[in-house]
């Protein structure tokens, strides 16, 4: 595999070549699980009629059939209450069956998320919504923590991208992305920067990054007067504009100071469904010990 350090040209991060290595090493530990009869299942928590949810919940379920293991969507409708979601996520906490839980968002208006989500197992909350998880990951301890920061790290991690003693930046500080992607980076000795719609100038502090992280939801946002030359800049961005995907990065400007660039899609995203499988296998393999 190519480092950064051997291209001379701009780089483009191809997540879709990431899931693929991860791919193999995950379909061989499914396997292993197989043989001491486990079969990892997930759970899919699907309430309301987001059309995003719901296709993104079939998606995962073709993803669990392409590596082998049982994936079950639980749908409830727009009329459902906090009482029957709370007492789903006590059901799939007590089945040996469920490795993980995946809680799809946003739920039904009236319904307190974060009484659901506090209702998880932590070892089942694969993507690391609850508080605990929140904590351990604060605290640098073993946890799951949300998949779409992993997939960054795992993006990162393969191009053998150097973050000790690195500046990086990150645009945004949702629970999701980007305070747990900041935490990731931190553990890895970079000094990090969260950056935020009251930060003062914020295009100042991007340009400084050696690793730029763009998660705000605000699409083509960075442009390349943001971006140090020779920066990697990783887009977390996946937004709709006139029918295309595009991402928080104005690709085709960045792309010409930047040393190395994800792209949208084909980039984060290809890598976050691979870590739902991980943390799926993961948890079964904690199991089996």
């Amino acid at each position: 595999m190519a480092t950064l350090q051997d291209c001379s040209d701009m780089k483009i991060l191809d997540g879709k070549a990431v899931a693929a290595a991860w791919r193999e090493r995950l379909l061989r530990k499914i396997t292993e699980l197989k043989q001491k009869n486990c079969v990892p299942g997930l759970a899919i928590v699907l309430a309301g009629d987001s059309k995003p949810s719901l296709m993104y919940a079939r998606f995962m379920e073709k993803v669990a059939d392409s590596y082998g293991f049982k994936a079950t969507i639980y749908r409830r409708g727009e009329e459902v209450t906090q009482q029957e979601m709370e007492d789903l996520i006590h059901q799939l906490n007590e089945d040996d069956a469920v490795h993980g839980i995946l809680m799809m968002m946003p739920l039904p208006r009236g319904i307190d998320s974060s009484r659901v989500i506090a209702c998880m197992d932590p070892d089942k909350d694969i993507d690391g919504l609850t508080s605990v998880n929140l904590g351990r990951l604060a605290a640098g301890e073993e946890g799951h923590f949300p998949c779409t920061p992993r997939a960054v790290m795992a993006i990162l991690d393969y191009y053998h991208i150097p973050l000790d003693g690195k500046r990086a930046v990150v645009l945004g500080r949702s629970k999701v992305v980007g305070r747990p992607v900041s935490l990731l980076l931190e553990a890895q000795n970079a000094t990090v920067t969260v950056c935020h719609s009251h930060t003062a100038d914020m295009e100042t502090l991007a340009g400084e990054a050696d690793i730029l992280v763009a998660a705000m939801g605000r699409p083509e946002k960075v442009t390349s007067s943001m971006v140090k030359p020779g920066a990697v800049v990783i887009d977390v961005g996946i937004n709709r504009v006139n029918g295309k995907t595009v991402g928080d990065v104005d690709f085709a400007d960045v792309s010409t100071v930047a040393g190395a660039l994800t792209p949208v899609p084909g980039g984060v995203g290809s890598v976050t469904t691979t870590m739902v499988v991980d943390a799926i296998v993961s948890e079964a393999e904690k199991r089996m010990k």
